[in-house]
């Protein structure tokens, strides 16, 4: 042997003893780590963070294959005391198909696995294609479908030609009927396009239903539709005869002379009135404004209007209907700083487990919800944001409503917006259900529906700022429970809403809709807002030490069970109100002890709005109480500040603390912790947005 090659050897069996001895000993003090990579390859090691310079060793490709070397350090009996970190360089990951945890996957209290985009780069998980080819349409069939002045702004791409076949299926999705994947998407620069429709913004309107509400049926003014006579896939969305309930349907027939639109079943939902609001939408004769798109489906053709030069930014298209994770029955597992966008589905799903947590992410641009978390206990979504989905943000659920035992799952200092651009009510922010679970810290804003929807019981939703949501709809609540004396013990308190929308009946701050009961209204402060704190005929809710300014109504209780609603309470109503109390047996433990009043409900008339109480309020420049149909005497109605100045610390800027010398003080008001309300700062979110 040379010296030479002598010499070589020798250098490299230190370097592999030395870096051996590191690794064990980051290891020892960090717990295992692995490496995925765009770079990698999964015949690797996945020790090293980036591919050596013989490209004999480096970083996973996948995360699956970090996944299984975890799965071998544990039958080995090697895993780490700590744990296992999976850093994920940064790079766009394109996701086929769902990446799957259970049980064998689980870490452990002190030894938690963890999978992290590597310091600050970013990682983009994506349900999608990037597209390209983009060129001028050169079809004069088409041509002749599109306005004259769009014709030159408008580009084609054929995604059959790169492989896309499956375009997914719009269908009538909306108000109460169930949840399905979207079709496929157009994003552009990370932003939602807008499937051509008309009009391009706001709405038109039913004109008449000459077939009565239900015959499927109703005409509309003017002459628009004549141009669409070669479209064949033609859908509308509206709110068909209420302010809350929108749905989309497949248009059957157009009759353009009698002006008449026939929908396929199910028709829209509640039926077809006058006066209420639709669009059109999927028209290709429709595309005539930047940002707009239409995919033909038989010929697998996308048409689509940049809003900047085409090679400014990408485009993708979602085609990944199942969740991009999912965890089921894991346990301490982390999932860190990751971007999931551009897909059909829920981007994470975790079922069942113990102390799972998904922090520092952002959901954008997906088809349905960001994370349901479904029973398991203490798990949590924190510190992420979500934006531009399709059905809501965050669903949180888990805890037994027989046994009222609580879950302890959890959705925290999450900025969520923009979202419900498919179906527009009942898909809000966070959908909390079960026992026990908190709702806390968020920042919540700009959308069509609700912020908070909540069943069950011994909820806490507490130090949310919440404005500018319920901007589309009517007769919607902001926080929204309802229709079910069982659910008690729920907590909201300590939360700002502010410059909340509405049309129609408008919008509630806390809406205890349809004889709620139970809950706790307790230290929130409401700032213009149109009916602020609102019991819908319920019993024994608490509005307490609130703060009221610039509202149309302070606070509202009404007797609805005894008047219109009261076919709907008595017993076999449809609200199923007597069911819903056998089916948790209410007079027993632990509802009897849990809720004294519960158990006896029965004993008196269930209708009457009783055990209310309205105490240490502070109301300026506001209608203070709104009674209808009760009795006063039956409601406790004490030490509210509704005549005088409270003395705010800032009125001007939206600090409603109170000052030191308040008057409401003399009355036993509790100072509010308002610094407290909104997002904070951790170790997931080192920057506050800046506040609109």
């Amino acid at each position: 042997m040379s010296k030479l090659r002598w010499f070589v050897l020798m250098i490299s069996i230190v370097l592999s003893v030395s870096g051996a001895c590191v690794g064990e000993a980051r290891e020892q003090d960090e717990g295992a780590v692995f490496y995925v990579s765009m770079d990698g390859n999964d015949a690797w090691s996945g020790r090293p963070a980036e591919p050596n310079q013989r490209r004999t060793d480096g970083p996973f490709a996948t995360i699956e294959r970090a996944r299984q070397a975890i799965r071998r350090l544990k039958e080995a009996g090697r895993l780490p005391d700590r744990g296992v970190t999976v850093y994920m360089r940064g790079g766009t990951y394109p996701r086929t198909k769902t990446f799957q945890l259970t049980a064998d996957d689980n870490g452990a209290k002190d030894a938690p696995i963890v999978y992290r985009a590597h310091g600050g780069e970013e990682v983009r998980l994506i349900g999608g294609r990037e597209i390209a080819g983009f060129k001028p349409i050169d079809d004069p069939a088409i041509l002749s479908r599109i306005d004259k002045a769009c014709r030159g702004k408008i580009l084609q791409v054929d995604l059959k030609a790169q492989g896309i076949s499956d375009f997914g299926q719009i269908k009538p999705r909306g108000f109460g009927r169930p949840t399905y994947p979207a079709a496929l998407e157009l994003f552009f620069q990370d932003k939602p396009m807008t499937l051509a429709r008309w009009p391009n913004r706001g709405w038109a309107e039913i004109a008449k239903v000459p077939a009565g509400k239900d015959g499927g049926k109703f005409t509309y003014e003017g002459d628009r539709p004549k141009r669409w006579a070669g479209a064949d896939d033609v859908w509308v969305h509206g709110y068909w005869t209420y302010d809350w309930a929108d749905s989309y349907e497949k248009v059957k027939s157009i009759d353009t002379q009698t002006r008449e639109i026939a929908t396929h079943e199910p028709h829209g939902v509640y039926g077809y009135s006058a006066k209420q609001r639709f669009y059109a939408l999927n028209l290709l004769e429709e595309l005539d404004e930047a940002g707009e798109w239409y995919l033909d489906r038989n010929s697998g053709v996308l048409y689509f209007w940049p809003p900047a030069p085409i090679d400014s930014g990408k485009a993708f298209v979602s085609l990944l209907e199942e969740p991009m994770i999912s965890m089921q029955d894991v346990s301490y597992v982390t999932v860190r700083g990751l971007t999931f966008e551009c897909t059909r589905g829920n981007a994470v799903e975790l079922v069942g487990g113990t102390h799972n947590l998904i922090a520092g992410c952002t959901f954008r641009n997906i088809g349905n919800g960001a994370v349901t978390v479904s029973g398991g206990t203490e798990n949590g979504v924190l510190s992420c944001d979500i934006y531009e989905t399709g059905d809501g943000g965050i669903g949180l659920s888990g805890g037994d409503r027989m046994s009222l035992t609580p879950a302890g799952n959890y959705a925290t200092n999450n900025h969520i917006h923009n979202y419900s651009r498919w179906v527009r009510t009942y898909r809000p922010a966070v959908h909390v259900s079960g026992v026990g679970n908190r709702v806390s810290h968020n920042l919540i804003h700009d959308a069509p529906h609700s912020a908070i929807l909540l069943s069950g019981n011994d909820h806490t939703v507490e130090f949310n700022e919440i404005h500018h949501v319920c901007r589309e709809t009517g007769d919607v609540g902001a926080f929204y429970m309802g229709r079910d004396w069982t659910m008690r013990g729920n907590v909201i308190r300590h939360n700002f809403f502010h410059h909340l929308g509405g049309v129609g009946y408008g919008s509630m701050g806390v809406y205890l809709d349809d004889a709620a009961s139970g809950a706790t209204v307790f230290g929130n402060v409401f700032y213009k807002t149109n009916r602020a704190a609102f019991v819908g005929g319920g019993q024994d809710n608490t509005v307490g030490n609130n703060i009221f300014v610039d509202c149309n109504v302070a606070v509202h209780i009404d007797a609805r069970g005894l008047g219109w609603a009261k076919r709907y309470i008595v017993k076999d109503g449809a609200w199923g109100m007597y069911k819903k109390l056998e089916g948790v047996n209410y007079n027993k433990p632990p509802y009897s002890t849990r809720y004294p009043t519960l158990a006896t409900i029965l004993e008196d008339d269930p209708a009457v709005p009783r055990g209310n109480a309205i105490v240490r309020n502070v109301c300026y420049r506001s209608q203070w109480l709104e009674l209808q149909g009760v009795d006063r005497k039956i409601v406790v109605i004490e030490d509210n500040l509704t005549e005088e100045d409270p003395g705010f610390v800032d009125a001007a800027n939206m600090n409603f603390q109170l000052k030191d010398d308040s008057p409401a003080y003399k009355l036993g008001f509790k100072r509010i912790p308002v610094a407290k309300i909104g997002l904070y700062k951790d170790e997931y979110r080192s920057v506050l947005p800046t506040s609109n």
